[in-house]
């Protein structure tokens, strides 16, 4: 709407008040009363003559007036009424002042209103509003996004100018992830990979680009981004996010909780993202109880697997602690077996077992799989990895024990891995 119409809008509102105040305020005062006077007295009248006719009537009753008497009395007293009732002496005019005061409101009160409004009130602002509506200005969170096009601008300027420069292409990719400019913020991590591959924010972040832009799936090269960035750094941020939300895609919801346990541990507790980690590590929590997957779902060696294996898709072995670090494992510690593609990425098979069973005879199937896609069956060689975990979880910490054992065929037996070495 434009300024003028708005205004005056504005003004026919103000003038329907005005009138309608006045409609309630002047009617009685100009009125003639006379009708009104002649009424009000004349209904006294009658009352207090009803009342006597009640204590003649009751005087006679109590034999206090003879018949005679109250028949004259009665007369008497209907003259005098109708004398009253007749009567013009009431018929009066409302007073003067009155109607005075009638007319002097209804040419003071509109003046006052109006001119008190133009000396305490804003007039001008009615047109600044209307304009404003008609011309609205850039919100702040558009002048928000308008400066972080303009960082986005100098930071590509900079990749123009250094084409090496990981910074600057991490930087590019984190802002335009953070605008939702997801095609862009992919192609921004793809080249920080080409630069340098092994940094865990940047493979999170590759992984989390790659990921959204095929419909958020995790699945696939994404996750096998992200454990490997988690096992280089445990403590990152955006892996272990990106992690609980897999299990969470897959139905591990005891890993899911413990990679969000993890995640909230790392964050200010008051904030609200840790409190929406804390929300989800609860809800994995609850969604766990009622299955055995994720991390439970690591199988013991001793126990029946449920799943039956291709036939040839094995690898046979033992798995043994070095002498020198004998002394530094408890019968309490956690060991798990990871056996992972040639290339690396996520586990294609991992058991579970207790360090008081060294040496630890294991044989590694698909059933032991911890994604049905991505099986020991997929590859003609595996590298295995032991780790006696001192807090339980399958996730490498410093001073965690650890062997690795490369180049394993699928199908082959006899297999030695031996722990040797102590995660820095």
């Amino acid at each position: 709407m434009n300024p003028f119409w708005s205004v005056t809008l504005f003004w026919v509102a103000a003038v329907a008040c005005v009138a309608v105040a006045l409609a309630f305020v002047l009617p009685p005062l100009l009125r003639k009363r006379e009708v009104a006077a002649k009424a009000a007295r004349r209904d006294i009248n009658i009352a207090v003559y009803r009342d006597q006719m009640k204590e003649m009537e009751a005087d006679r009753a109590n034999s206090l007036l003879s018949e005679e008497q109250y028949q004259v009395s009665k007369v008497e007293l209907e003259t005098r009424l109708a004398e009253d009732a007749l009567s013009k002496a009431d018929l009066t005019m409302a007073p003067v002042t009155s109607r005075r005061l009638g007319f002097t409101l209804a040419g003071v009160l509109p003046i006052a209103a109006f001119g008190l409004y133009f000396v305490l009130g804003n007039p001008m602002s009615l047109i600044a509003i209307a304009e404003a509506q008609a011309n609205p200005p850039i919100a702040a969170g558009a002048q928000g996004e308008h400066d972080i096009m303009k960082m986005i601008q100098k930071v590509e300027e900079k990749t123009k100018t250094d084409p090496n420069n990981l910074e600057a292409w991490v930087i590019l990719g984190k802002t335009y992830a953070a605008v939702g400019h997801w095609p862009e913020a992919l192609n921004a991590y793809e080249k920080a990979m080409a630069l340098k591959a092994d940094v865990p924010a940047v493979m999170t972040g590759y992984a989390e680009a790659l990921a959204i832009s095929n419909d958020r799936v995790l699945k696939g090269k994404p996750i096998e981004l992200i454990l490997q960035a988690l096992e280089k750094d445990p403590d990152d941020l955006k892996g272990l996010e990106l992690a609980g939300i897999y299990n969470f895609q897959e139905k591990n919801f005891a890993q899911a909780a413990y990679y969000m346990k993890h995640l909230y541990k790392l964050l200010p507790p008051e904030s609200p993202y840790a409190q929406d980690i804390l929300e989800a590590q609860k809800e994995a929590n609850r969604l766990a109880r009622g299955a055995t997957t994720g991390l439970d779902s690591l199988a013991d060696p001793a126990a029946p697997q449920t799943a039956p294996a291709e036939p040839g898709a094995t690898v046979h072995g033992m798995v043994d602690i070095s002498p020198a670090l004998k002394a530094k494992v408890s019968d309490t510690d956690v060991v798990f077996l990871f056996a992972r593609s040639a290339a690396g990425g996520a586990p294609v098979a991992a058991i579970r077992s207790t360090a008081g069973k060294f040496p630890l005879e294991f044989e590694l199937s698909d059933a032991m799989a911890m994604n049905p896609d991505n099986k020991l069956s997929n590859f003609k060689e595996v590298t295995l990895m032991a780790r006696v975990s001192k807090s339980g979880q399958p996730m490498g910490a410093a001073g965690d024990l650890e062997g690795m054992l490369a180049n394993v065929k699928i199908g082959s037996k006899g297999n030695k891995l031996v722990i040797d070495k102590i995660k820095p």
